[in-house]
């Protein structure tokens, strides 16, 4: 599969699947911006302004990634490990199904080790370390700083007053 005429390649189809969403996601964008009042204002830029610039970047995307896959010789694809996707989709699971129940800082911190270990850490009490720390630290800023409520548990009753 060299891509030379003649030598047998056919396009990609995973790049038509991905340009057919990239698609489908921009015309959705641009239908629905469609719908939004138009008035700018003083500064001449309503609120459909940006839905309608990301619409057309996704179709772009769509024609570019077609174009391509057209071009390409379909490449052999290394053999996929699924364990990383499932540490981090199994830490977001965690996290939304113990966010009101524990907090936002021990949830979260959960969510941390969870991506840490999908990433190759092997030392879960520093990455649970870790991700509590910069939690607290998130939480804080949110909760005094901002003065935005994330949801609070006993610890961030205990430590920030609720």
């Amino acid at each position: 599969m060299t891509g030379q005429p003649g030598t047998g390649r056919r396009p990609d189809g995973a790049a038509f699947v991905i340009a057919a969403l990239l698609a489908i996601f921009g015309a959705v964008l641009l239908w629905d911006a469609g719908r939004l009042p138009q008035d700018g204002g003083y500064a001449g830029i309503g609120p459909a302004a940006m839905p309608k610039v990301i619409g057309g970047v996704l179709i772009l995307l769509a024609v570019l990634t077609a174009l391509n896959g057209l071009k390409r010789a379909v490449a052999s694809v290394p053999r996929q490990n699924p364990v990383p996707l499932l540490w981090i989709g199994g830490g977001v699971a965690l996290q939304i199904a113990l966010l009101h129940v524990i907090g936002f800082i021990i949830a979260t911190g959960l969510l941390f080790a969870a991506t840490a270990r999908a990433f190759g850490e092997r030392r879960l009490p520093l990455a649970l370390a870790a991700g509590f720390a910069l939690s607290f630290i998130v939480y804080g800023i949110f909760d005094r700083l901002l003065q935005l409520n994330l949801p609070a548990g006993p610890l961030e009753t205990l430590i920030f007053g609720g």
